[in-house]
């Protein structure tokens, strides 16, 4: 013998669905701009430049870079760090870098091969290196 729902819990139901569906189209950009996949986290590249910009700011910070290549050209980098909070707590300030200052950034490069990475360690003109956030200390 089938039950029949009856109206009230047909509507329940469909309150719980409508909340579901919500929470996950909301939650869906916050697991998707968390992705590494547009690094290649297998490489590691050095760059040793002059500091452009150094954006601090959330969700990423970024480290605007100039840096003159083999063949002599001047090659523009942007690379991501994590968001300040997490930078803090690697020893990141807000005035860590500024414009002109020379520094050398080991990088896991973009996949696509643009001038661009993400950051795994920074040499500092005064000489501390610091990395992208406590977890991925040397």
């Amino acid at each position: 013998m089938r039950t029949k729902i009856s109206w009230p819990n047909r509507a329940a139901w469909r309150r719980t669905a409508m909340v579901a569906a919500a929470t996950l189209i909301a939650v869906a950009p916050a697991l998707a701009h968390h992705s590494f996949t547009m690094f290649d986290m297998t490489k590691r590249i050095t760059l040793v430049g002059s500091v452009t910009s150094f954006e601090w700011s959330n969700p990423h910070t970024y480290i605007e870079i100039d840096v003159t290549g083999e063949d002599g050209e001047l090659k523009h980098w942007s690379i991501e760090l994590g968001s300040p909070s997490i930078l803090q707590s690697s020893g990141w300030k807000f005035s860590s870098l500024k414009k002109g200052d020379k520094t050398t950034l080991v990088i896991n490069p973009l996949k696509s091969g643009l001038a661009g990475g993400f950051l795994y360690t920074a040499t500092l003109p005064d000489g501390r290196v610091l990395s992208n956030g406590p977890m991925r200390q040397r």
